[in-house]
């Protein structure tokens, strides 16, 4: 079966690792546009076209799916099949281009959690699992029949960092018992209104704004979204009127100030109040500095 993989963080290398070493014919990979980032601007490669390039995969970077060039390329690699991991949103001459069609592999439990943030939204969110599932691709967005899906647990102290790595993991397993289903023609299709759409939660992409804390909420919902937004984008506050990032917290009891407002002995502990408790910071970054622990913030850090 001959593979066209699409995808460009650390998230998608794993599912293409996978597909790899289990011996299937990738292709093609089709990644993001070489970038400039950092200070000296030097052009950055995405993760994908790294572990292609080391494991000779030709690579398409085309800045338009739509583009006729593009299109012929794709085509000139007669896939089987399309396989799609944290990538962008495509074109209908794209992923209905290969006979076998394109696949997903989504980081929630379809139908919940469609969007583009689906591991940051399931912790904000409270969530004690979470998942993985893969999809053939449609018009609408995530709304592709399902093929199979795992369930992830979420533990009490995980941030989207550690559940990332979590579904980064599963996916890639995932992945793999739906190439094998479609090689021994077992799949089996499940449209999405087949299961329970009637409370739908959903995961679109985050904006600064999202990010803020407010303080008036309760103390499991600040907790949450301070998981749930670590490492990145990260929750953020402000402290003397600077950006201060929250990337890491402890839920604690109630103290006597108002919500949004902190006490601190100016050495060991700085803490915020919430609506019913507060917020114990741990690590954080104050806007022009570096990222670092709370005992080493209050050793150069004086409160007015």
């Amino acid at each position: 079966m001959r593979i066209i993989f699409m995808g460009t963080p650390d998230f998608a290398v794993a599912s293409l690792r996978a597909l790899l070493e289990t011996g299937e014919d990738v292709v093609a990979v089709v990644t993001g546009e070489d970038k400039p980032a950092g200070r000296g601007q030097k052009m950055h490669e995405s993760a994908v076209k790294k572990y292609a390039v080391e494991n000779n995969i030709p690579v398409l970077q085309p800045a338009k799916l739509k583009s006729t060039a593009f299109l012929d390329e794709l085509a000139s690699y007669a896939a089987d099949l399309q396989v799609v991991v944290a990538f962008r949103m495509l074109p209908e001459a794209v992923w209905n281009m290969p006979p076998l069609g394109t696949i997903n592999v989504h980081a929630s439990l379809l139908p919940q959690y469609r969007g583009a943030a689906p591991i940051n939204h399931a912790i904000m969110n409270g969530e004690k699992e979470s998942g993985v599932t893969t999809f053939l691709l449609q018009q609408e967005i995530d709304t592709g029949n399902i093929l199979f899906s795992e369930k992830v647990s979420i533990d009490e102290a995980d941030n989207a960092g550690v559940l990332h790595d979590k579904l980064m993991v599963a996916g890639a397993d995932v992945l793999l018992k739906t190439i094998q289903a479609f090689k021994t023609n077992t799949v089996t299709p499940t449209p999405q209104s087949n299961f329970d759409t009637a409370s739908l939660k959903t995961a679109p992409k985050i904006f600064k704004e999202d990010c803020e804390i407010d303080w008036h909420s309760t103390t499991e919902q600040v907790y949450n979204r301070i998981r749930g937004l670590s490492p990145y984008p990260t929750a953020f506050t402000k402290l003397h009127g600077k950006g201060l990032k929250i990337f890491e917290a402890e839920k604690t009891g109630k103290i006597d100030v108002l919500p949004g407002e902190h006490i601190t002995d100016g050495k060991t502990f700085v803490q915020y109040a919430t609506a019913d408790g507060s917020i114990l910071l741990k690590v954080l970054q104050l806007e022009g500095k570096k990222k670092m622990r709370i005992d080493e913030f209050l050793r150069g850090y004086r409160f007015e």
